[in-house]
């Protein structure tokens, strides 16, 4: 177990570098940054060029300065933004608790829709449940999520008026502006967890053990919530690393359709105005969170399911 974990943790290390690596040479390729910060109102002169360059540490060579970003970095210092000298981890922090309700909010909706809907199609399998539940697990996939965002935004804010288009409320128990942005971000979960809920459910109850409980006389209901469930569990939790990927992935897309101030709608902004250290900043902190929850989610499997053994 501490041989896999050691592995874990340096194939942790190695996706942080390369992602962030290849974020810092595409800004880099892209031209002078010196440039960037030229027309975002410094109004340089030759001496005040040069400085800035010296302090922004561009007269070094490219690998250094991707060094001594890093270092910085893991130290909690991403920099200053280019356009209001803001610096990029206090604009993170403070938009991150924005982006995390909303993903949290989306998450545990997806849990409570998909699951139960996988487990009911698994159970009434052929029946009128099971093709409304594969339906919806096809139009979950099929549907993407910009045009089930507008479509929300057409019926429900302009055409009737019952929820607002955009934006975040004022505190966080005002749902009203939760609904539209959680359902259009959850819309893949549901049929992610339901698909891979129903699979795992009809694996388990044509399965020896399930097949002699109801031998035994164990009710219906216990055998399908204690012994299959149970088990079939498994697979929808080590399968919140995708669920937790796609919805960072989602959150960019959701949050700049509803004007939601999360980090996915500051990234967009980073890339309109060519802000690389905020951008670089916003890329090093996703990957860690996606990393994370890889390393939690193989952790999780081995915990859950005892056949699993890492040497």
């Amino acid at each position: 177990m501490r041989r896999f974990i050691f592995r874990r943790f340096v194939f942790a290390l190695v996706s942080i570098v390369l992602a962030t690596l290849a974020v810092f040479f595409i800004s880099r390729a892209a031209g002078d940054p010196l440039l960037l910060y030229a027309n975002s109102g410094y109004g340089l002169t030759v001496e005040a060029e040069e400085a800035l360059r010296a302090r922004l540490m561009l007269d070094r060579p490219v690998v250094v300065q991707y060094s001594l970003w890093l270092g910085r970095a893991l130290r909690g210092d991403m920099g200053e933004t280019i356009l209001d000298r803001k610096p990029v981890s206090r604009i993170i922090t403070q938009r991150l608790p924005t982006t995390i309700h909303l993903g949290l909010v989306a998450m545990f909706l997806s849990f409570g829709v998909g699951i139960p809907l996988g487990v009911l199609s698994a159970v009434k399998r052929g029946s009128g449940w099971d093709y409304i539940g594969r339906a919806f697990a096809l139009l979950g996939q099929a549907v993407p999520q910009f045009w089930l965002g507008l479509v929300l935004i057409l019926v429900f804010a302009v055409q009737f008026g019952w929820l607002p288009a955009g934006l975040k409320g004022d505190s966080v128990f005002d749902v009203k502006h939760l609904v539209l942005p959680t359902i259009t971000l959850a819309w893949g979960g549901f049929a992610f967890y339901m698909r891979i809920t129903r699979t795992a459910m009809l694996e388990v109850l044509d399965s020896e053990y399930v097949r002699l409980a109801r031998a035994k006389g164990v009710s219906n209901r216990m055998v399908i919530w204690k012994h299959a469930f149970k088990n079939a569990l498994i697979q929808p939790l080590t399968g919140m690393t995708l669920a937790i990927v796609g919805l960072l992935n989602g959150a960019i897309l959701v949050e700049t359709i509803f004007a939601w101030p999360g980090m996915g709608n500051m990234a967009i902004t980073a890339v309109n105005n060519n802000d690389f250290p905020l951008l670089q900043g916003i890329v090093f902190f996703f990957t860690i969170l996606i990393v994370s929850a890889t390393f939690m989610s193989d952790l999780l499997y081995a915990y859950i399911d005892p056949r699993i053994r890492y040497d």
